[in-house]
């Protein structure tokens, strides 16, 4: 049995993100799901991904923690309500605040491993906690603060406002 990524429940309209957008032909199209009470991804860097040799890029890898620190918030709210991903109204997030702490560099080759630990689920906010490792190691530990999107932007974005 196939398990989906939060990010493949996210409406047509919702999904065009740089990192996580299913409908993004450029994107990196990260999926993350649940592991347990955490949250898990996965994600190999190519060789352009790079910063000096050997080494990723560390603004990619700030990117892949908030993609999956806002997907780790949606499947978060979804859970504290009881409720199924594909279930109306939808639940999408946006990064009010993003925090990075590169611990060693980030060696290019390996897949990535993001795991997010979810810290905090109140009203339309979500902190996500998250550690990237390559090869078993953490190399990256990030927070995210998520909000959720107001409806009345969704519909604006939909041009029915």
């Amino acid at each position: 049995m196939t398990v989906k990524a939060f990010q493949d429940y996210y409406p047509d309209h919702l999904s065009y993100c740089y990192g996580c957008g299913r409908l993004n032909e450029h994107g990196h199209h990260l999926q993350s799901t649940w592991d347990g009470d955490e949250t898990v991804a996965h994600f190999t860097p190519a060789p352009y991904h790079i910063s000096i040799p050997g080494y990723v890029y560390g603004g990619l890898l700030a990117s892949l923690i908030d993609c999956h620190g806002t997907g780790s918030a949606a499947a978060a709210a979804y859970r504290a309500e009881g409720r199924a991903m594909d279930s109306e109204p939808a639940r999408r997030f946006l990064t009010a605040s993003l925090h990075v702490d590169y611990l060693k560099p980030t060696p290019l080759g390996p897949e990535l491993e993001l795991r997010g630990r979810i810290a905090e689920v109140k009203g339309r906010k979500v902190v996500v906690d998250i550690t990237l490792s390559a090869a078993g190691e953490v190399c990256v530990k990030g927070r995210v603060v998520a909000v959720q999107v107001p409806e009345a932007y969704v519909l604006q974005m939909l041009g029915e406002s």
